[in-house]
């Protein structure tokens, strides 16, 4: 059972390392002015498919991915898991990846203070670019849900249709920010990295957590 958790706990790690590596990476990128050609070629391609149906869209999406419908489903969401499935503890974890994210973005925001892109763009925003609010907040709240509901589900073809769908709310989210005008593609990817750092950092805080209570009531029961 030790080196069950152990392995995972090591993963959870690993995995936050190579996100945080990857983001500097992204950013030190930035600061040299060396992304340009990633950021031009992907920007050309997605606004390439600009249509009256794919705007309306793609407004959809960074409508479902900002702040607000974020905290209304991030609610509902904990509602679901203290109502249905009694566990106080889930709340706790959704609401540190969110909240942590949430400072994380504005933080690092002000540090990189990238101005947004200016060509055609098709809405309107404020804010400094780098990295997305809308790829921080939507990966941290569909992988935390991905990962607190994935137990839950009993059948694999279950747990293969919500991680599609999980990948497909967080890609779409941040292709409407490159497709409204209003991120470059590096801010997107930079948002799902440092994103994915915090999200696997909180993953192996909780997880150390859940092995010491675990302990502690087999101490009891001894």
């Amino acid at each position: 059972m030790e080196n069950h958790w152990t392995s995972k706990i090591s993963f959870s790690l690993l995995t936050a390392a190579l996100c945080l590596c990857a983001f500097i990476g992204i950013a030190l990128s930035i600061s040299d002015n060396q992304i340009h050609r990633f950021d031009d070629v992907l920007i050309s391609w997605v606004q390439g498919m600009e249509s009256p149906g794919m705007t309306r869209w793609m407004q959809f999406f960074t409508w479902i991915g900002s702040g607000r419908q974020v905290v209304i489903i991030t609610i509902l969401a904990m509602l679901v898991l203290y109502l249905y499935l009694g566990h106080r503890r889930e709340l706790l974890f959704l609401a540190s990846v969110l909240v942590g994210s949430t400072v994380l973005n504005a933080l690092l925001k002000v540090v990189f203070g990238r101005a947004r892109p200016t060509i055609h763009r098709i809405i309107e925003v404020s804010g400094y670019s780098f990295p997305s609010g809308h790829s921080m907040a939507s990966f941290s709240l569909y992988g935390g849900l991905a990962f607190l509901i994935w137990k839950h589900i009993p059948s694999f073809t279950g747990r293969v249709f919500m991680m599609v769908a999980s990948v497909a709310f967080i890609l779409t989210i941040g292709m409407s920010r490159i497709y409204l005008g209003v991120h470059y593609p590096s801010d997107v990817v930079g948002g799902y990295f440092i994103s994915g750092c915090w999200l696997f950092t909180c993953i192996w805080f909780y997880r150390r957590y859940l092995q010491r209570l675990s302990g502690l009531q087999t101490s009891s029961l001894v």
